[in-house]
């Protein structure tokens, strides 16, 4: 927030028309049967059929009481130039129960991993379309 910015009344209380969560997430991917071949084999997110027909591919992903919205759609994103780490990327983080079960499924499946660099028990991957994901364990 910029010096002398106030929030709004209420801002993430609920209260006053401020703002009280995240509804979704819209991540651009190449091929939706490829990325879902990534989020719901892999990760085991869970699809929401009631996704209308927009005019193009995608998917909308649960993720507890929010989602992951597969847009399949072209991207205005360079992939090559990209940080290595994507702790240093825009990036989507998610909590997890078991963080070594899933870095072990990801590296199982050849998606490489890095750890964070904050000190916390997360890691960092990238989606087969460059998205950048952290991975937290929850109650750390």
């Amino acid at each position: 927030m910029a010096s002398g910015d106030q929030p709004l009344p209420g801002a993430g209380t609920g209260r006053g028309g401020g703002i009280s969560g995240i509804h979704h997430v819209s991540l651009l991917v190449a091929d939706t049967a490829r990325a879902l071949t990534f989020y719901r084999d892999l990760l085991g997110l869970g699809c929401d059929p009631a996704r209308p027909d927009l005019g193009y591919p995608g998917a909308w992903l649960q993720v507890g009481g929010q989602q992951i919205h597969l847009l399949e759609l072209p991207s205005p994103d360079p992939r090559d130039g990209r940080p290595g780490h994507g702790g240093r990327d825009r990036h989507l983080a998610l909590l997890v129960h078991d963080l070594d079960r899933l870095r072990r499924r990801l590296e199982q499946a050849g998606v490489p991993c890095t750890p964070s660099s904050s000190g916390r028990a997360a890691l960092f991957c990238r989606d087969p379309d460059g998205n950048a994901l952290e991975f937290i364990e929850a109650g750390t």
